[in-house]
């Protein structure tokens, strides 16, 4: 079978995963990359398909708990290859984040970034989807005074700080992340990948076309 005929086949046998995981600090259920893993290897093994992932890039940020401590904050975009047993094969790219006060953040980002790659692409059935790693929360410190807030170089899109740090194994400025990502912070500048004002150009250009085509 080819790439098509094997992911709908899949999707055909495929049962529900249930909210067995809970998360310890806010109390609610959710599905678990393992329930992920468990339903679909045996499908995988059965009709010979198999994924590589490929890390496309990386952040890593430190931030704060409430708690004082000090946490990681963990940013990837990976694509997924799907291969089926005659070669063909289907491709996705998924963002993944993940935070952690040890040395995993950069687990859990991978770990959510597969989980919904497979939630997408085999159209998974589930009720509701709430982000992973959720057995565990955070709180973030949130106590900057006045004097610091006039310092601090923010982001023109979500108005988040913008910290130095560590971008594909060099380190960068909070000054040189902003000018580089057209005044955005590294997370929006990966998202959204143009300005706000360059946004605002594009969606006057679409008024104008709708406009005249009236």
């Amino acid at each position: 079978m080819n790439i098509y005929q094997t992911i709908n086949a899949i999707m055909d046998e495929i049962e529900p995963i249930g909210k067995d995981s809970v998360n310890k600090q806010q109390g609610f259920k959710y599905r678990g990359v393992d329930a992920v893993m468990n339903a679909l290897q045996p499908l995988f093994a059965k009709h010979k398909l198999f994924c590589v992932p490929e890390v496309i890039s990386s952040i890593r940020e430190d931030r704060t708990s409430s708690k004082g401590n000090l946490l990681i904050y963990s940013i990837i975009r990976v694509k997924y290859k799907f291969y089926a047993e005659d070669g063909s094969f289907i491709e996705t790219t998924v963002e993944g984040e993940g935070m952690d006060s040890g040395d995993k953040a950069t687990n859990k980002a991978l770990a959510i970034a597969f989980k919904y790659a497979c939630f997408q692409l085999f159209c998974i059935p589930t009720e509701e989807v709430s982000p992973d790693p959720d057995k565990e929360s955070h709180e973030l410190k949130n106590n900057i005074s006045d004097i610091e807030k006039k310092n601090l170089i923010q982001c023109n899109n979500c108005g988040k700080e913008i910290k130095g740090q560590s971008v594909n194994g060099s380190f960068r400025t909070a000054e040189e992340i902003k000018e580089k990502c057209n005044g955005m912070c590294l997370h929006c500048y990966m998202k959204y990948g143009k300005s706000k004002d360059e946004a605002k150009t594009e969606q006057t250009k679409i008024e104008e076309v709708e406009v005249q085509s009236e």
